[in-house]
């Protein structure tokens, strides 16, 4: 087998591409990042998008080369950034990423008109936010951490966590009960 990329692009398999692991995944590169990069340039405007893209790409063929092996590597990198593409769309779409403003600091100025005792407010409902969470179980603080701070799926979390799902929403409803009364009580005073 020869240490170059294969003529046949089309039905080529990933084992065609070189002997070692090295020397595939650098013809891999040499054979697809500037088609990827093309595909990627004229659906998304950012270049640094694009480098994004393209790296998801090829860390995707990457860990699914520790697998079985890829046939029909062109076909498969392209349905590959297609997905990738479809998600990044999603994911911007999710953001409103195009309805966000840039910061100006001249439009954007602070609000100067906070108090101390404002701020002395804040940071005792932040304290008992903290304390909140660290008497919850470790479990229940887990979930929580993992769900409302890391923005982590509930199965996703059940899948970390060894746990249903349902009990990590549980854990979560927990949470949030606790931390409820904390807010009620604030409310209150």
């Amino acid at each position: 087998m020869a240490n170059s990329v294969p003529r046949s692009f089309d039905s080529a398999s990933l084992a065609e591409y070189g002997e070692d692991f090295a020397d595939r995944w650098n013809n891999v590169s040499l054979r697809y990042r500037a088609p990827l990069r093309g595909f990627f340039a004229k659906r998304v405007k950012d270049a640094a998008e694009v480098e994004d893209l393209t790296q998801e790409v090829f860390l995707h063929l990457i860990r699914r080369a520790h697998g079985e092996p890829i046939e029909h590597v062109e076909q498969y990198v392209f349905q590959v950034a297609a997905n990738a593409l479809r998600d990044w769309r999603r994911r911007r779409d999710v953001r409103d990423q195009d309805a966000h403003e840039s910061f100006d600091a001249e439009i954007h100025q602070p609000a100067t008109d906070i108090s101390p005792e404002r701020v002395l407010l804040g940071r005792e409902a932040v304290e008992q936010v903290e304390a909140v969470l660290r008497g919850l179980p470790e479990r229940t603080r887990d979930v929580f951490v993992l769900r409302a701070l890391e923005q982590r799926k509930y199965a996703e979390i059940a899948a970390m966590m060894g746990i249903s799902v349902r009990a990590a929403e549980k854990h979560m409803a927990k949470a949030l009960a606790q931390l409820g009364i904390v807010m009620a009580a604030e409310d209150r005073d």
